[in-house]
């Protein structure tokens, strides 16, 4: 005669009672690996104070000078002086078809000559430097001419920890502009010791803001 009060409970076979022990000890063992690996190989948040906003902006100076090159000579570049040409019969880069005259050629090129910079920190206003240009003729195209090229602006956050360490971090003006003189953040540092500049905060922009670049 059957016991119908006694409530029902699924037995597991042997073969899954087996599969489960190994499940949890499996799950049991890569525990530890998985919070090693974390504290190991992932970034920790740590505090550091922002001590200074600097900025420095640089400028090319570019100076027309001569140089010499050598190329086809139905490609040269203008106001070039041929000092010698000759006859190849084909090109090595196999562009051309049949012989095609080649250049050694001279000609004028604009050049980095040198770079100009100012730089200085917050409260102080960025302003581009100013250098004094050489210009040989009205058209600034005579050897020795110079001219203002390339532009680069650098707005950085300045950071130190407690112990010492000190990192640079880049922003954009307007973020640069957005943060006060001083704080304390909080960033991500991984095992290297290198700061995430992308973990900092966002910036707030305040009521009025002063030190636009000029």
């Amino acid at each position: 005669m059957s016991d119908t009060g006694t409530a029902s409970k699924s037995v597991r076979s042997p073969a899954q009672q087996r599969a489960r022990k190994h499940w949890l000890a499996a799950a049991m063992a890569s525990g530890p690996v998985l919070a090693l690996a974390a504290w190991v190989f992932g970034p920790h948040g740590l505090m550091v104070e922002q001590v200074a906003k600097t900025w420095r902006l640089e400028i090319e100076v570019e100076r027309r000078v001569l140089e010499t090159g050598s190329g086809w000579c139905d490609e040269l570049p203008v106001g070039a002086l041929v000092l010698s040409r000759r006859t190849l019969d084909s090109d090595p880069s196999g562009q051309r078809q049949g012989p095609s005259e080649h250049c050694h050629y001279r000609s004028p090129q604009w050049r980095t000559s040198y770079v100009a910079q100012s730089q200085g920190q917050a409260p102080a206003a960025p302003h581009w430097p100013h250098p004094e240009l050489r210009l040989d003729d009205a058209q600034g195209q005579a050897l020795g001419a110079e001219r203002l090229g390339k532009r680069q602006a650098f707005y950085e956050l300045q950071l130190q920890a407690d112990d010492g360490r000190q990192w640079s971090c880049r922003q954009n003006l307007q973020e640069w502009q957005a943060r006060p003189a001083q704080a304390h953040y909080r960033v991500q540092v991984d095992r290297y010791g290198v700061a995430d500049c992308a973990s900092l905060p966002p910036a707030t922009p305040p009521a009025h803001v002063s030190g636009t670049e000029r």
